[in-house]
């Protein structure tokens, strides 16, 4: 058994006896526990392309709905290819459609933007 000093700072301070030992092994199984509790959030990537067809949109939506059902985020990266940054407004219809599409199950967490031939937007689960 053990003298351990539970908070010096107070007047008297305050001592109790116990088997430190074993009260260092419990603390750390407690933070193990702790530890293999919690989530970790990963940022799932899906790639469009302005010109997407309607199936291919369908299929990319169910696997966005999927990673916010699991908890994840979800970055979409809208390509332009050759010619097609000429007409940027369709990207720009195509992500407006993809809020519109998940506005009640996910949220914009970054908004669109540009980064070269690209634009990139981030969206959290509610």
């Amino acid at each position: 058994m053990d003298l351990v000093e539970i908070s010096p700072n107070v007047s008297p301070p305050v001592c109790k006896i116990m088997d430190y030992g074993k009260f260092k092994y419990s603390a750390q199984k407690k933070a193990a526990e702790a530890r293999k509790k919690q989530k970790i959030v990963e940022i799932k990537e899906i790639k469009l392309r302005p010109m997407i067809d309607d199936h291919d949109y369908d299929v990319k939506m169910k696997a966005m709905q999927r990673f916010f059902e699991e908890g994840d985020k979800v970055k979409i990266t809208l390509r332009y290819r050759g010619r097609e940054m000429a007409h940027q407004e369709i990207g720009t219809k195509l992500l407006e459609k993809v809020k519109a599409d998940v506005a009640e199950i996910a949220k914009v967490e970054q908004d669109a933007r540009f980064e070269g031939r690209q634009v990139v937007m981030v969206l959290a689960p509610r």
